[in-house]
């Protein structure tokens, strides 16, 4: 069975609709609706029924299995149309902003350095870098990992397609990375081994 985490990707044209239909039948649900139980405190895994059903005696190829779970390819139109009222979305939060703050200059635009630079320091802050001074660092080390690798990922699918300088950059974070990763590793295991044995109880 696959350790792949299971989502379903959600087409949001159908979201109106469905929210239409929903509206007409949730007054006269809401009373024989059973009472939710209740939750913990800490954080749940909540599987989906895919991830409960028994795994295929045949292995399907993971993309090909993704891609069959998403919704209809938009038109071109559709995508100009969500293009363009994106773009007037984020330039009135962008002036939203400017009317607060009026020394605010213009955002840069996103560039393929602001997404390796997210991941960087991402996968440093999981590591504990972020760490205020004298306390002891909060690590996430599979957190950590799961960042080092979608820049691996980056670096994979991107092969060919960057400039020189992009391609140094990815390289040497991925580098840095991996060398903090695996000094963080090996202290985990040092301190593993020479942890002192549990105190017997007091009878």
């Amino acid at each position: 069975m696959s350790d792949t985490p299971k989502f379903e990707v959600i087409d949001r044209r159908k979201l109106k609709k469905d929210e239409e239909q929903e509206s007409g039948t949730s007054h006269s649900t809401a009373e024989t609706a059973p009472e939710p139980e209740k939750k913990s405190a800490g954080p749940q895994l909540v599987e989906t029924e895919s991830a409960k059903a028994p795994a295929p005696e045949t292995s399907s190829d993971p993309e090909e299995e993704f891609a069959g779970e998403m919704p209809p390819l938009p038109s071109a139109e559709e995508m100009r149309e969500q293009a363009s009222a994106y773009d007037a979305s984020a330039q009135r939060v962008e002036d939203l902003m400017r009317a607060q703050n009026p020394t605010l200059g213009a955002q840069p635009p996103i560039k393929f350095e602001h997404l390796v630079q997210q991941l960087y320091l991402s996968a440093l802050m999981q590591m504990g870098a972020a760490t205020p001074e004298g306390q002891r660092p909060r690590v996430d080390i599979i957190g950590a990992r799961q960042s080092i690798d979608l820049l691996s990922v980056v670096e994979e699918k991107t092969k060919g397609n960057l400039t020189d300088t992009e391609r140094r950059m990815l390289d040497t974070v991925l580098f840095e990375l991996r060398m903090t990763f695996l000094e963080l590793t090996k202290m985990i295991s040092l301190q593993g081994v020479q942890a002192p044995p549990p105190k017997p109880e007091k009878h």
